[in-house]
Formats: structure tokens, C-alpha cells, sequence
């Protein structure tokens, strides 16, 4: 990240309509005219060329976090609702947790659903993640200075997040292991601590598309906006605050891919944004090719890579869907949670005071999860006209083992006692259940697959009917005796 940015924090990348608008008033009252989203979903900005008055005035300074040894809170909130999710883990679960914290945290919290993509589950210093096990979360630990990273003993209670993370900071430097801190905490807390009888197991998911309108039950729609260059107009977003204040949309959320959502739009009012997108000239339908990139804020050499490298992709016809890309300044770093990462190599010392053409490595993480935190050398210190190539390997390495992970899943599911069979979108992987129905496009329980309307679609991805295939898997619990 640019260290000449400053931020205003978005508590777990959550704001409402009316908040965001004031925070742009103030920026543009101090002379700006853009902003950064950050990956940490908060918002990023620069202060050269700014009204010194106006900085200094005490509303504007309660907005600011200068301090940059605060961290914003990371959540998976911006997909409730909208992509796959733990059953017992609804939007308002997320807010009420937010709420209730009552102070800026020094360490970086991440708030997930493991059922979901777009947001990293193990980027944080605190990952609380979400169990099977209604209101109860895995606790993975990655504390700085730590020589171990690994699990807490127990699931934690949604409501003793905030208490446990608090102790956690005040303590963690004291002490260098995890048994010793839930020893610590369980004198220090009354706390409602469940058994943790089960590892957590993420799933195996594709990354999402996050981008466009998006059917979102049967009379709401959800909106997904992005732009290239992660500058986004201030007048543009105010306004766009002035619509869902007008249309009473409740929320406004930021993903860790410089990007927002818009959820709970109302079928009514679909025709009315589309106008004011359109007369706007504001694209939502951008190649997946160039949308599931990280890159360094405001960094133009990033930005002129990823460009060099989409092209590539688009002149070869290279597929990434589901591929996600990262592009480091900081080799071993790894801030950047992406699928591929490009690292660029810092020149030796002794060249320092002459130009030489930069070298780049290329890594990917174990099965292209990021999510698995193990990442694997493809490719040391090569040139920037090796990158395309090099990266369309990757891709088809990528699809050659995702064809294997999906038939290893299928031939386990057929190994089982019992089994239903169901048919699932190849886009996202969501399911269509006859014995549940599609709520979302107004299907009945009971409804066979064969006797959905032909222009039925995904209530996810909006993909066509002929793009789901059918698969068998197990009943749920049933070895259990549930």
C-alpha cells in the first residue's frame, strides 16, 4: 500500500448510504475529487492539494484514521444473501457483531462465512470463521511475532467475539502460544465456549462474479460496480448515496477487490438506476479477465502490468474464470490473497543508481485456493515479456486440476450409502434441489428439473438452464443418525 494514503475505516467493509455520502462531502469539502477503495475494505485517499482548513477541523479529523497501527475489520457481510452461505449466518448476524465493537483494533480481525469467496478467510490476525454450529466460530490465530499460527481450542460464542478479541490484543505480546492464551482468557472471561469436536473444513468453491445486476429473490436484485483504475468519483458515489437513500436501500458494501455492492434492490426501481448508470456511461459488464485482480493502491506500474498482462489474455482467448491474480511489491509478503501471485523483485543494491529492467516471480497457492495458505514457486526472476506465457500455463493447469478435484468429489459422493440427485450450475456451483425449489424465481418445492421453464437461470450467476449439469451427493447427517 502507498504510505502516503490516509484512510476513513468501514467497520467490516459495511456503510449505510447516508454515511458514505457524508464521508465524501468531507473529502470533497477538503478539495478531493476521488477515492481508493482499499483491500481491507476501507477507503483509501491521498491529501496533497487539499484545504489545510478543512483538514483540520474537527468533523473531518473524527472521520480520518492517520493512525496507521489501526486496522479495519474484514467481513464476508457484502455476500450474505447474495452467494452461497452458512444456514444460520444472516446479514443482521454480521451487523450485530459489528456494533458491538466498541473500539479500533490494533490487529487485523477478519468476520467470515466459510461457504463464501469473495472475501479471504485467512488474511487476518483474528479469522473468526463461522461453524456448523449456530452462532459458534473457529478462531484461527496468525498473531505478529508468533512462531506458530494454528486453531483455538474451542468455538466461540457470536457474542464473546468482541470481549476475546480485546484481551487477545492486550495480551498477545506477553505470551508466545496458543495454549497459554486460552489458559489467559479462560480466567480472565466468563465466556460461553462450545467443544470444538471437528476441524474446519472450507469447501472447494470457484471464485464468484461479483459484478452487474443480479436477480436476488424474486423482486430484488442486487448490484455488483467496479472500475479498473480503483479511482472512483466522488460526485458519482454521492449521488449514487442520494439514490438508495431515495429508493430506501439500507446498505452499501465494500469487497476486498476494490470494488462495491448494492443489495435489496427493488424491482421498481431497476429501470430508474439503470437510467442513471447508463447516462452516466458506467460499464457493468467488465471481461473477467481484468476483475479479480489485487493490486498496490495507486500504484500506475501495477496497474500498467495487469493492463500488459489482460491484453495478453484477451489476444490469446485465455479462460480465467475462477482464477484470481495479485500483484506484490513485497516478495514473500503474500498480503495479497490471490490465486497467482506476481511478486516484482527489488533490484540488487549495487545497480540501484542505474535502470535495469525489473524481474518478476510467479507463485500459486496449493490447488489454486488461496484459502489453503500455501504457495508454491512456478517461476524466479524472470522478464516481464515472459508473464503471459507463463500465466496461460497456469490457467490450464488450473482447469486441468480443477476437471480432477471435481471428479475425486464425485466418485467419493457415489462411494456413499445414500445419496440424492441434484443438478448444479457449472458457473458457480450452486444447486438446484427439486425437493427444495428455487425460491428466488418463484419454483415450487417438488418441481423436477426437466419441468423448469427453458428461460429458467441461475438465482446466483444467472447462467443458463443448460449450463447446470446433474451430480449425486450424500444426504446430510445421514451417517449421524441425524
Amino acid at each position: 500500500m502507498n504510505d502516503d494514503l490516509h484512510r476513513i475505516l468501514i467497520k467490516g467493509g459495511v456503510t449505510s448510504p447516508g454515511e458514505l455520502k457524508d464521508n465524501i462531502t468531507l473529502l470533497q469539502s477538503a478539495g478531493l475529487t476521488e477515492v481508493y477503495f482499499g483491500s481491507r475494505q476501507d477507503l483509501l485517499f491521498p491529501l496533497e492539494n487539499t484545504d489545510p482548513s478543512q483538514i483540520g477541523s474537527s468533523e473531518f479529523e473524527n472521520n480520518l484514521i492517520e493512525d496507521r497501527s489501526y486496522q479495519n475489520i474484514v467481513s464476508s457481510y457484502v455476500s450474505a444473501d447474495i452467494f452461497e452461505m452458512t444456514y444460520w449466518l444472516k446479514g443482521s448476524t454480521y451487523l450485530y457483531i459489528l456494533e458491538r465493537f466498541d473500539y479500533l483494533p490494533i490487529l487485523k480481525i477478519n468476520i467470515t462465512d466459510p461457504k463464501q469467496r469473495l472475501v479471504p478467510i485467512f488474511s487476518g490476525n483474528l479469522n473468526f470463521v463461522a461453524s456448523d454450529q449456530e452462532d459458534y466460530w473457529y478462531l484461527h490465530l496468525d498473531l505478529p511475532g508468533w512462531g506458530e499460527t494454528g486453531f483455538y481450542p474451542v468455538l466461540i460464542y457470536s457474542w464473546d467475539i468482541v470481549a476475546i478479541s480485546r484481551v487477545i490484543e492486550e495480551v498477545y505480546t506477553e505470551i508466545t502460544d496458543i495454549e497459554s492464551l486460552f489458559s489467559l482468557i479462560s480466567k480472565t472471561l466468563d465466556t460461553n465456549n462450545k467443544t470444538l469436536d471437528k476441524k474446519l473444513e472450507i469447501p472447494y468453491l470457484t471464485f464468484p462474479y461479483y459484478e452487474g445486476m443480479n436477480r436476488m429473490g424474486i423482486d430484488r436484485y442486487w448490484l455488483g460496480l467496479y472500475w479498473r483504475n480503483n479511482r472512483y468519483d466522488l460526485e458519482f458515489l454521492k449521488n449514487l448515496c442520494g439514490f438508495c437513500l431515495d429508493n430506501s436501500i439500507g446498505k452499501i458494501c465494500i469487497t476486498p477487490w476494490k470494488s462495491f455492492i448494492i443489495k435489496g434492490i427493488k424491482q421498481n426501481s431497476r429501470p430508474e438506476l439503470e437510467s442513471f448508470l447508463g447516462q452516466r456511461g458506467i460499464n457493468v459488464r467488465h471481461s473477467q479477465l481484468e476483475m479479480n485482480w489485487h493490486l498496490p493502491v495507486d500504484d500506475k506500474e501495477a496497474l500498467e502490468l495487469k493492463k500488459f498482462l489482460v491484453r495478453s489474455f484477451d489476444q490469446n482467448d485465455i479462460s480465467t474464470y475462477g482464477l484470481t491474480f495479485g500483484i506484490s511489491n513485497d516478495v514473500g509478503k503474500r498480503s495479497h490473497f490471490a490465486s497467482v501471485i506476481i511478486e516484482k523483485n527489488q533490484a540488487p543494491t549495487i545497480v540501484r543508481d542505474f535502470e535495469v529492467r525489473p524481474t518478476y516471480n510467479v507463485l500459486h497457492s496449493e490447488n489454486f485456493d488461496p484459502n489453503t495458505r500455501n504457495y508454491f514457486s512456478y517461476a524466479l526472476d524472470v522478464d516481464k515479456i515472459e508473464l503471459p506465457g507463463l500465466l496461460m500455463e497456469l490457467s490450464k493447469k488450473y482447469f486441468k486440476q480443477l476437471g480432477t478435484v471435481r471428479e475425486k468429489s464425485k466418485k467419493a459422493l457415489e462411494k456413499e450409502d445414500v445419496a440424492v440427485t441434484v443438478y448444479q450450475c457449472q458457473s458457480c456451483l450452486t444447486i438446484y434441489d427439486m425437493s427444495v425449489g428455487d425460491s428466488k424465481n418463484d419454483i415450487k418445492a417438488g418441481t423436477p428439473f426437466d419441468k423448469l421453464p427453458d428461460h429458467y437461470n441461475c438465482p446466483v450467476c444467472e447462467s443458463v438452464k443448460s449450463q447446470f449439469e446433474k451430480i449425486s451427493i450424500p444426504l446430510i447427517n445421514h451417517k449421524s443418525g441425524a
